[in-house]
């Protein structure tokens, strides 16, 4: 009978791949570990619900009522005051550098602006880059007046939101968009380098070569360099053209940046390339860390809500770095000297992939 004889051949070549599969134990590892893992930590680790956000003072009144109006404002668990500073000018300062989230200016005639029902006697400087925390941050403007004129109209703190005063959604994306991006391929690119020289015949002819497993992997590693400057080059392009996203600080600096994240991720690639036996293992374990770099990053959803294990998971990403640099220099202007430690931080993460990649990588076949 036909079909019985077409069974057979099915089940012949079902059961092989099975088997296959059964073999391949980074494979059966990931059909397990990846949505059990995924699962865990994003559904604990995500949280739009921010609390505790870095603020910093500057109450130049002084007085009893502009103490106890920071005090409310703590109790609200919003905001966490962190830092206090002379005047309106250190606040933007800090807002800038991407120290602080919220700044509470407190003028010296607070307590007579108190008594004036036509006008908020206080400013509250909120960074608007992200539109989540800004959201969040204006529920500071419902608070009572301290002691006297509770009853007054308007509020007592006035919200003024830096950045993107419009709230556009493409203009807190974009930024962000770039890193993901070139996360996603950068690292596919260089996660299969070695792999497909390996299943073309050719890692044979480097073995014969005396080429050094150093030079071998940054060899690899320096012509995607150039292609990941190039998509940054497009995105930017699409992204100040098409959605009308402002660019505030030096587009140099911008480079600079992405040349450190470029390096970085291209440096997680090929050590995913050293791990995998075949390409459809490195698309797996490139998969494996693109979604955790895009939802743990600060991209999607704010960093400060997350509980701490997956702020220390999210701070070893290359992509949460980037964001931050993006963030601050296309929109807050901030120079690449105030965000130093987010370069020095891709900085290690390179060094370390590259050296993991350079001990791992053997000039042999097995």
């Amino acid at each position: 009978m036909g079909w019985l004889r077409s069974l057979t051949r099915f089940w012949a070549i079902a059961s092989k791949e099975i088997k296959q599969l059964a073999r391949d134990r980074l494979t059966l590892a990931m059909i397990i570990g990846v949505p059990l893992l995924e699962i865990t930590l994003f559904g604990y680790a995500i949280n739009t619900d921010v609390r505790q956000l870095e603020a910093a003072v500057a109450d130049q009144a002084n007085t009893t009522a502009s103490r106890e109006l920071v005090r409310s404002a703590e109790a609200t668990q919003v905001i966490r005051v962190i830092e206090t500073v002379a005047g309106p000018v250190e606040l933007k300062r800090q807002l800038d550098a991407g120290r602080i989230d919220v700044g509470i200016f407190i003028p010296p005639d607070f307590e007579r602006r108190l008594q004036d029902l036509e006008r908020p006697a206080a400013q509250l400087l909120i960074n608007g880059s992200d539109p989540i925390i800004a959201n969040i941050a204006r529920q500071l403007v419902r608070l009572p007046a301290p002691f006297t004129a509770a009853d007054r109209s308007p509020a007592v703190l006035e919200a003024r939101n830096y950045y993107n005063p419009e709230e556009r959604t493409e203009v807190q994306i974009v930024p962000g968009l770039i890193g993901v991006i070139l996360n996603l391929t950068m690292v596919l690119f260089t996660a299969i380098a070695i792999v497909r020289e390996r299943e073309r015949g050719n890692l044979e002819l480097l073995i014969a070569t005396p080429v050094q497993r150093g030079e071998l992997i940054l060899g690899k590693i320096f012509p995607y360099i150039i292609i990941g400057m190039i998509q940054m080059n497009i995105i930017l392009f699409v992204g100040t053209w098409l959605f009308d996203v402002p660019l505030r600080g030096s587009i140099w600096d911008l480079y600079v940046a992405a040349a450190f994240f470029v390096i970085a991720t291209l440096a997680l690639g090929i050590t995913i390339s050293t791990m995998a036996k075949t390409q459809f293992q490195a698309m797996q374990l490139t998969v494996f860390t693109f979604l955790p770099s895009i939802l743990l990053s600060g991209f999607m959803f704010p960093f400060e809500g997350m509980p701490e294990p997956a702020q220390y998971i999210g701070e070893v990403l290359p992509l949460t770095h980037f964001v931050r640099l993006t963030r601050g220099i296309v929109l807050r202007g901030s120079e690449l000297n105030q965000l130093l430690p987010e370069l020095f931080a891709l900085t290690a993460f390179s060094v370390v992939m590259v050296t993991i990649a350079i001990l791992r990588f053997r000039k042999r076949l097995d």
